[in-house]
């Protein structure tokens, strides 16, 4: 039996934090259309390292800060972070097994699934056109994985955060 850090959570909410400062950070406004979801790559990595500790319901209380932050509807990003969670714990046996390369196609899959709820909830509110640069965010955020991956990993490793 393996106990827990204490530190898991502060190393959780900074990552949280940075995440969500380059969720609306604008460095160069020309290439917005590519910013990837953050804060979904990083509820990610965290339901597969530490299944235990971050939870469905932690997915959806960052959901619900994600939403105040970005100005939208509320609950919204509240039940696709949720989703995502749910399959990232479901899956964290199988994925910590995968190569890199299968990961970024799970990673895909996840946001993939999370563009096409938020354009499906935005629908309901007003007719909407599905534009190519809509699903610019999944092909930068499956890029970034490996990133994403390697950086927390480094994290967790350094602080010696284990299950």
């Amino acid at each position: 039996m393996s106990s827990h850090s204490p530190f898991a959570l502060p190393y959780f909410l900074f990552t949280m934090a940075a995440a969500m400062a380059l969720r609306v950070m604008s460095i160069f406004p020309d290439i917005d259309l590519f910013n990837p979801d953050w804060v979904g790559l990083v509820l990610i990595y965290w339901c597969i390292a530490l299944p235990q500790r971050f939870g469905v319901f932690t997915a959806f209380w960052v959901g619900l800060l994600t939403d105040v932050l970005t100005g939208h509807l509320l609950g919204q990003y509240a039940l696709i972070y949720a989703l995502i969670s749910y399959l990232s714990i479901r899956e964290h046996k199988r994925l910590r097994q995968f190569p890199l390369v299968q990961q970024c196609l799970f990673v895909m899959f996840c946001l993939m699934c999370s563009q096409s709820l938020l354009f499906g909830m935005e629908s309901m509110q007003a007719a909407n056109r599905l534009p190519l640069s809509f699903w610019y965010p999944v092909l930068s955020g499956t890029f970034a994985w490996p990133f994403v991956f390697w950086a927390l990993r480094t994290i967790r490793v350094l602080a010696r955060i284990s299950e």
